[in-house]
């Protein structure tokens, strides 16, 4: 499953509102004690891995489906055996369902069961006799599934309906109609019966009537498909691998279906059909990502088909890894323009991300909630090492850096541990800053300490060892033992069943009598002293020597000698370390560290300094050199530091930016340099950006756009209209700013209507535009549309603390009000404000 991000991977939202330029908020539970202090009493609860009592063996269903009221009519044939201690009772995880009969199936004939239905929630089934674990039973249940009438939410509840019917009346218009299922955590048993916990595994048979002119997916293969008199086909699916409930899916709709295929198995792409002719651009990776990855894991992608399937309304905003049929929300369907500006972002990552899962997941599942890092965190850090071999070191690096910022940048992740026992909701343990992102780093680390051979000859033996079954983080220390040689328990204990992370403060001294250089390392952190085997490389006398070293203490000294004192001491020079790091590297070390030292990171921190010194000329060449980096990341980097007041500075860059304006390889690059150039508000530039209005990228047209609006106002509001029929990312933003600076009430009902059709995240970034335009406009009725979108965003803001910015702008919009004379405007804006002040 992924969490999904606005600026970058993602993946599956966990009420989740993600801010740019604000450190991603998480609508997670409080940070919590694993030792069971926390004063929530449900946090001093042990989670254990569910108890098998009976063991689920196969699950064949035949469903129908009522698009009128929104049921899944079933019938359900489950064959169970005892775990291990013999039994007369089964219990099984029924949500919100009808059971309207239930059975045990003997010599075809089916025999009433007496049971009762818990709160309808779970089904305790007593059993005709007392069986045996060499025996096996199956039990016929019939029931009605009503995922709308479910009550939903946290603290132990169901968070969603796992059935979902999209538009299913056909009301809605330029929305399809749809059915798909989301299974992850335990919502499986919304619609079908089942022991719905992950350390339980069957194989399947899913029989579908549907409407004839619809198209159906599930796991495994479709063995047969059935036209029907009355205008309906029933399709067969069949899954022959055991796999977990939870990895269960089903989706019907009007899709398309492109197949590709890997080696001699058959790929599918399912996309909406105005999005079809772009299914080889959008997923055309897969196949390479395949290979690599069962090349990189000694174990061929297992299952015998992958399909991946695009739909609507997905409620989380992400994408889930059903066995060997990946369901993505519609982010990841974009058109050709959009794909131009996409490299490496959401869309590709999340690919990869669920790919991954098929075989951390779907072939070897986490035996429990507690330990989704075995599934989560290797999903994440599957897109580091794709990102690395599709596009090379730097944006495996830049992706990997990305995402221990998220994790640092959370305040109470470090409190957290990526093993977790203790939890208030096992929805938690689907922590995007712990489970994914600190756990998709803290497998780098281990990477990087064993070396590639070893860690992933630990990785297949872990997936052989425990193919088709279950495990948790201890099997997996076992297996890179049994790889490596090396005892890990330190490792596992810090990093897995340890919180937080190391706050390393790094100062040097060199003594030029003795000819040495001393490193003082200092952990500064509260809690546990980590220790930190690292590379340490000196740079003297025109040559680079490694040294690999550890950090064992709160305070370490390291010693080395050279003939001069050294131009450079890369501490950690693989950047590999999760920590804060305080580096008392002067700017000439840093400089120095620029044009030597070969990583992102290294010229990451060096172009973080040269843009805090751009009135030196030793930073100058570090900023000029920059515009020309290799990595399209670093080059926009630079770009947006650049410091264009300066004389100097500006003389040497504008060249380089023209050139990068016009002709680099790289949309965003061009874009930011556009950006750049238009803040000069220099004519000379205007057949630069007339010109990239017409290119293909969004982002070069919004760039354009922006800078032609600080030239001229007219044109720019002229050339917007002209761009309101074909607008995506980055140039609707441009469209709608145009508007609110220069635009009037005529504008006013595109902005309202666009503002209206955005995300959450979308709507909070128009904020300001929103409220410009409000301020100013004649109309009354318009003003009040304003006020009242701006009103709704302060409330669902003021649970992430963010109201206050939406508070000021409505200060703001009040006191324009009453420059028109507009009381009943700045009334309404005053009552906002209160309204939202008051919200508890």
């Amino acid at each position: 499953m992924v969490i999904k991000y606005i600026t970058g991977s993602l993946h599956w939202q966990i009420s989740k509102i993600i801010i740019p330029g604000v450190v991603s908020l998480c609508l997670l539970s409080a940070a919590y004690a694993q030792d069971g202090t926390a004063s929530n009493p449900l946090l001093k609860i042990y989670r254990a891995t569910p108890t098998k009592v009976n063991d689920l063996v196969h699950t064949k269903l035949d469903l129908h489906f009522d698009y009128k009221k929104s049921y899944l009519y079933g019938r359900e044939w489950v064959t169970i055996k005892p775990h291990f201690y013999p039994t007369d009772t089964l219990r099984l995880d029924a949500k919100g369902m009808d059971i309207n009969n239930i059975s045990i199936v003997k010599a075809g004939k089916n025999i009433p069961l007496k049971y009762r239905y818990d709160d309808s929630a779970t089904v305790a089934i007593q059993l005709d006799k007392v069986y045996h674990n060499n025996e096996t039973y199956t039990v016929y249940i019939d029931y009605t599934a009503k995922p709308n009438q479910l009550k939903t939410g946290g603290n132990g509840a169901l968070r969603h309906k796992a059935l979902f019917f999209v538009n299913p009346d056909g009301k809605e218009k330029d929305k399809p109609t749809q059915i798909w299922t989301q299974g992850e955590t335990e919502s499986s048993s919304v619609w079908f019966p089942t022991i719905d916990k992950p350390n339980q595994k069957t194989t399947e048979e899913i029989i579908m009537t549907v409407p004839g002119k619809y198209v159906t997916l599930s796991n495994g293969r479709l063995a047969s498909q059935k036209n029907n008199t009355d205008g309906t086909r029933t399709d067969t699916w069949k899954m022959d691998l055991p796999h977990a409930p939870y990895l269960f899916m089903i989706a019907i709709g009007d899709f398309r279906i492109y197949h590709d295929q890997w080696r001699n198995k058959v790929l599918s792409y399912y996309l909406e059909p105005a999005f079809a002719p772009y299914a080889k651009q959008i997923f055309g990776d897969t196949p390479e990502m395949m290979e690599f990855y069962s090349q990189t894991l000694g174990v061929d992608f297992p299952w015998n088909k992958y399909a991946q399937i695009v739909v609507r309304d997905h409620n989380m905003g992400g994408s889930m890894e059903n066995t060997s049929a990946t369901l993505h929300g519609d982010f990841i369907q974009q058109t050709p323009r959009e794909l131009l500006d996409d490299y490496y972002g959401n869309g590709p990552s999340t690919i990869a991300h669920e790919l991954f899962h098929q075989w951390f997941s779907a072939y070897v599942t986490a035996e429990s909630w507690s330990n989704l890092t075995v599934n989560e965190s290797f999903a994440d850090f599957s897109e580091t090492i794709w990102a690395e071999h599709k596009y090379g070191r730097d944006e495996g690096d830049a992706h990997n850096y990305a995402a221990m910022l998220r994790y640092l940048g959370s305040p109470d992740a470090r409190a957290k541990t990526l093993v977790r026992f203790y939890y208030e909701d096992r929805e938690d343990a689907f922590d995007a800053m712990v489970t994914y992102n600190k756990g998709g780093r803290i497998l780098n680390m281990l990477k990087n300490h064993l070396g590639d051979a070893a860690f992933y000859k630990g990785l297949n033996i872990y997936l052989k060892t425990y193919a088709f079954k279950t495990a948790e983080a201890q099997q997996l220390r076992l297996a890179m033992e049994d790889a490596s040689g090396f005892d890990l328990n330190w490792f596992f204990n810090q990093w897995y069943y340890g919180a937080g992370h190391p706050v390393l403060n790094i100062s040097y001294k060199w003594d030029d009598a003795a000819k040495k250089e001393t490193v003082y390392l200092q952990q500064s952190q509260t809690g546990q002293t980590f220790k930190l085997p690292m590379a340490v490389d000196i740079y003297a006398d025109g040559k680079k020597q490694r040294y690999k070293v550890w950090m064992n203490n709160r305070f370490d000294t390291l010693t080395f000698h050279t003939i001069s004192k050294p131009s450079l001491v890369n501490v950690d020079a693989n950047k590999i370390i999760l920590a804060e790091k305080n580096d008392s590297k002067t700017p000439e070390e840093l400089y120095f560290q620029f044009f030597n030292a070969p990583l992102y990171l290294d010229r990451f921190e060096a172009i973080d300094t040269a843009a805090a010194h751009q009135t030196e000329k030793a930073a100058q060449k570090v900023m000029i050199a920059a515009l020309n980096d290799h990595y399209y990341g670093l080059r926009i980097k630079t770009i947006d530091a650049m410091d264009l007041t300066n004389d100097n500075i500006r003389n040497q860059a504008i060249p380089i930016l023209t050139l990068l304006a016009g002709t680099d390889k790289n949309t965003l690059v061009r874009a930011a340099a556009i950006t750049v150039l238009g803040q000069l508000k220099d004519r000379v530039n205007l057949l630069l950006y007339q010109l990239a209005l017409k290119n293909q990228s969004y982002a070069i047209q919004g760039a354009a756009l922006n800078a032609i609006g600080l030239l001229d106002e007219q044109q720019a509001l002229t050339l917007a209209k002209g761009l309101e029929n074909d607008n995506k990312g980055a140039l609707t933003k441009a469209i709608i700013a145009v508007y609110a600076r220069y635009g009037n009430d005529m504008q006013w009902p595109y902005v309202y209507a666009t503002y209206n059709n955005k995300t959450a995240n979308d709507q909070y970034r128009m904020r300001f535009d929103i409220a410009a335009m409000t301020g100013r406009l004649q109309n009354p009725a318009y003003a009040r549309q304003g006020v009242d979108a701006l009103t709704y965003m302060g409330t669902w803001l003021k649970p992430l603390g963010l109201s206050p910015s939406v508070i000021k702008l409505l200060s703001a919009v009040k006191d324009q009000r009453i420059k028109l004379n507009d009381d009943a405007g700045a009334k309404a804006a005053d009552e906002a404000i209160k309204q939202i002040n008051e919200l508890k």
